[in-house]
């Protein structure tokens, strides 16, 4: 007698994708095509909430004070050869959805060498001398991005969008060093003398500054960034004849940073 033909096997589909796809996530196995919500590499689970950055660039400072005229009248120095290299830590946390607080750390320095402009020495041969000025900030920040730092999809990732432009504004301490060494002229004798001059100390600052974080994996990313420092430095030692010393100025830069 004649069997009955088998039944074809059938294949039955997921109920629901959802918790496969969450076991492939959490053990890092590529899901299924059809299992997929379209998260690429992101944070898986969470949105990161803390920003650490380093950053180099140029300070140029505006040195508008009696100091800076002095120097500039008396030795072959302009106001642009204090420009300077300058490097920045930056560290902030996520406290809403666009809105980032931290505390940012900023150093700039220069060296440049000079002649006296009136003067040559008995040997005709220049009177030379060094000027440095440094500076540091320590800065709490408070930073607005302009645009979604980037999406969450569904409960399980969070991907960053390529491009966030942001304003912010810090305030803090301010220290500083102007040190001048080498040959000087006193103009009542005309002797020619080495030494050294130097006042430094600290004040109160205030920064604006905007940019763009440009993100280049979910974690990594590049910054670009200027920003604009307010402050005036009493003078002392040496200078204390001196009005406040102009600390302001520029400085444009870029780094790098890594979300957690």
């Amino acid at each position: 007698m004649a069997q009955p033909p088998s039944p074809t096997p059938t294949v039955r589909p997921f109920r629901s994708a959802a918790p496969f796809l969450a076991a492939c996530l959490l053990l890092g196995i590529p899901a299924p095509a059809h299992a997929q919500l379209g998260a690429g590499d992101g944070f898986l689970f969470r949105t990161p909430t803390v920003r650490l950055g380093v950053a180099a660039g140029l300070a140029a400072p505006r040195a508008r004070s009696d100091i800076f005229d002095f120097i500039t009248d008396e030795l072959t120095l302009s106001r642009g050869d204090f420009a300077s290299p300058a490097f920045t830590l930056t560290a902030d946390v996520r406290v809403r959805p666009r809105l980032h607080v931290g505390v940012s750390a900023e150093f700039a320095g220069r060296t440049a060498d000079s002649e006296s402009r009136d003067f040559t020495g008995e040997d005709d041969l220049p009177i030379l001398q060094s000027t440095t000025l440094d500076r540091a900030a320590v800065l709490a920040t408070a930073r607005i991005a302009l645009a979604p730092a980037g999406r969450a999809i569904g409960r399980y990732a969070w991907i960053p969008n390529r491009v966030v432009p942001y304003v912010g504004a810090g305030a803090g301490p301010v220290w500083y060093r102007l040190r001048q060494s080498g040959e000087f002229v006193d103009r009542e004798t005309l002797d020619i003398f080495e030494d050294q001059f130097e006042s430094s100390g600290w004040s109160l600052g205030a920064s604006g500054f905007g940019g763009a974080d440009i993100s280049v994996t979910p974690r990594y990313g590049v910054s670009l960034e200027g920003r604009y420092l307010w402050a005036k430095g009493s003078m002392n030692g040496d200078f204390s004849t001196y009005n406040k010393i102009d600390l302001s100025g520029y400085n444009a830069s870029i780094g790098l940073f890594v979300r957690f």
